[in-house]
């Protein structure tokens, strides 16, 4: 199951979504928005997004996981918009057999989203803001159409 949203990410409900008499390993990566960046104190986060394409890219960071690890089931959702200090960002849930698996498929799959997910943040200083630097993505011309990859 993937998802992207604007409402805040629900933990209990993954963990639910993730129950499996088979698994007897399920890791759980929370990213929250921290107050501090690059020795400066961050007082919020906005996350955007292309919802389309990062649907899409989150999908195949879900296949790939799957295809890669033995995953009976796993969970991936990305929040967008106004984040406050503390808040969850994105959630991974991984349910595999054993934890070995678990452990490893969900630091990949974190990793790869971070990586190729176009999901942007600008961070909010006290002095300004700034957005990070992630995921660009790539245009492709087609006769005289022009669309996102």
């Amino acid at each position: 199951m993937i998802k992207l949203t604007k409402e805040p990410i629900n933990t209990e409900v993954i963990l639910q979504n993730l129950e499996d008499k088979s698994t007897g390993g399920v890791v759980l990566f929370l990213g929250r928005v921290r107050d501090h960046a690059n020795n400066k104190a961050v007082t919020k986060m906005d996350y955007d997004a292309y919802p389309k394409m990062a649907e899409g890219k989150l999908a195949e960071v879900e296949a790939e996981t799957q295809k890669r690890w033995p995953v009976k089931k796993i969970i991936i959702v990305h929040r967008y918009g106004s984040l406050e200090l503390g808040d969850v960002s994105v959630a991974v849930a991984v349910a595999c057999a054993h934890r070995k698996d678990a452990f490893e498929a969900c630091r990949f799959a974190i990793d790869t989203l971070k990586a190729t997910v176009p999901i942007w943040k600008k961070e909010y200083f006290k002095e300004g803001s700034g957005w990070v630097d992630g995921v660009m993505p790539t245009m492709k011309q087609a006769g005289d159409k022009t669309t996102l990859q």
